[in-house]
Parts: C-alpha cells; structure tokens; sequence
C-alpha cells in the first residue's frame, strides 16, 4: 500500500463541512495512487474554499474570471515529481475544492455531496499525475473510465449515494 499523506485544510466558513468527508477525500486520493499504480509515499494539499476564493485563483491563474469547481496545481510533469527532503514523500501538487460549487453541482446532478466531492478529488488526483481532458478526445475518454474506475472502488459509483430514501 502507498503511504500518501493528505494535507486538508478548511479555507472557508460558508458550508459547514459534514462528517466524514476528510476521511472520504483521504480515501479517493489512496484509491487514485493505487490504481493509478504509483509507487513510493506521496504527499498532496487540499484546501476547501468557497465560490469567490476559488473564483480569485482562477482568475488569477487560468485568466478565467468565474468560479470553478475544482482546480488542481501539478507539482511534476512527465511523471517526475520533486520529493519533500524531510520525508522522502513526491510532491504530487494541490487540489482547491469549491464546496458551494461541489454542494450546487451534487443537487444538480442529483447524487450525495460526498459523491461530488469525492468524484473532484478523484478527478483532480489524476489531473497532478498528468492527465488532461482539456483537448477532448481519447484523452478525456481514458481519464472518465478511469475517475469511474477508481469512484467504483471506493463504493461511489455512477448512480449511486451514501444517502438514503426517506422511506428507507
């Protein structure tokens, strides 16, 4: 098993952040490393923002004046990452989640926040290890199998939720 240490950091005080979601976005980053078949320890960030922290950083580094769900700052490239001297850990990179963003998007697309939250992280954890949707094509279609790949492993596959029917 790799040894991945998750840096969490709430950022914001708009959303109070439910249990169990650090704990999710700790699993979704191992599941990702590990499926993805990355070898040696790992260290990423994650801060939780709101709509205009994460719209600022947008701006301010894509030149996009509009919020974001998810951004994600790779720390390598081609598969070469720069180790943390302290540690001996790569350096993967940082992921900033919108949780206003993440809390729309899951009522929109009609699935649990820890759903959304852990399909961002997902999706951002593939992003630092160098893959890249933007262009579309087989690129984008190899990088949504495996997000659905690595969301199935940790129980939160296409259609289905943490949350349950009332009636239940």
């Amino acid at each position: 098993m790799v040894k991945i240490k998750v840096i969490i950091e709430n950022q914001q005080k708009t959303i109070r952040i439910p249990t169990g979601i650090r704990l999710l976005i700790r699993r979704c980053c191992h599941a990702a490393l590990e499926l993805e078949g990355f070898k040696g320890a790992a260290e990423i960030g994650v801060s939780i923002v709101d709509d205009d922290q994460i719209r600022q950083l947008n701006n301010e580094y894509r030149n996009i004046d509009s919020s974001t769900d998810v951004l994600s700052f790779p720390m390598g490239t081609n598969g070469e990452f720069d180790k943390n001297p302290e540690t001996g850990a790569y350096i993967l990179g940082d992921i900033v989640l919108s949780i206003e963003r993440a809390k729309e998007q899951a009522e929109q697309f009609g699935h649990s926040l820890q759903r959304e939250i852990g399909y961002l992280v997902v999706h951002s954890v593939l992003h630092l290890l160098g893959y890249d949707h933007v262009e579309g094509g087989l690129e984008a279609v190899r990088m949504r199998e495996r997000e659905e790949t690595i969301m199935y492993s940790v129980g939160l596959p296409r259609g289905g939720s943490y949350v349950l029917d009332r009636n239940e």
